[in-house]
């Protein structure tokens, strides 16, 4: 998918059919052998949109409500992809993408001294946590969204929340996804701040048979 724009309006997600989600519990797995075949814009969208999408205009707090659960509806973990063409930061309340670095920064999206011995999958999820979101919460405002260990508990849970969906929906249309590590280099080429971090990486794309 080559996106050259700065801002990058994705196509509105489609149900896709496939499997039901018995189904696709029963087939999710992670593979890590995936082709480089550029994935469809519409697979891009809905693939966003299962990981951190709106579903809803009113969730708790007033907040719009997202595909993936968080604490206190923070909505504290940022979701960026790494394309053959740039690094985008996921914008769920517009669906669209916005360019944060040119370039191709797919393999800093793996295991920093991992071989790379599996071809680099089209698309790349980058999981990032922004600080400032629990500290400022828009939800219910409990103690433990100050406490550095409380913060990441929750971080931590909410980015296994967001890469289950991407899992189940890859296995429910055929894609293959794999959860990882990745480059904390990224926090240079994302333009982060200082308060966010860098969490882990989820590559998707086409099973190689």
């Amino acid at each position: 998918m080559e996106l050259l724009k700065k801002n990058i309006k994705l196509p509105a997600p489609l149900d896709p059919g496939g499997k039901t989600v018995y189904q696709a519990l029963q087939t999710r797995k992670t593979i890590r052998t995936l082709s480089t075949k550029e994935l469809e814009p519409q697979q891009i969208s809905n693939i966003l949109w299962a990981a951190k999408g709106v579903n809803r205009d009113q969730g708790a707090f007033g907040m719009p409500g997202m595909t993936a659960a968080s604490a206190s509806n923070s909505q504290e973990v940022d979701v960026f992809v790494a394309l053959s063409s740039g690094c985008y930061f996921y914008e769920p309340t517009e669906h669209a993408l916005h360019l944060v670095s040119e370039g191709d920064h797919r393999s800093l999206a793996l295991t920093q001294g991992q071989k790379l011995d599996v071809p680099l999958a089209p698309l790349h999820l980058i999981f990032v946590a922004d600080i400032d979101k629990l500290q400022h919460t828009k939800g219910f405002d409990e103690p433990r969204l100050h406490q550095s260990e409380g913060q990441k508990s929750y971080y931590f849970v909410d980015t296994g929340l967001i890469a289950g969906n991407v899992y189940l929906y890859a296995a429910s249309v055929g894609l293959g996804a794999w959860f990882h590590n990745c480059h904390q280099s990224l926090h240079e080429t994302l333009n982060l701040k200082s308060n966010q971090r860098v969490l882990f990486a989820q590559s998707v794309g086409n099973p190689i048979e």
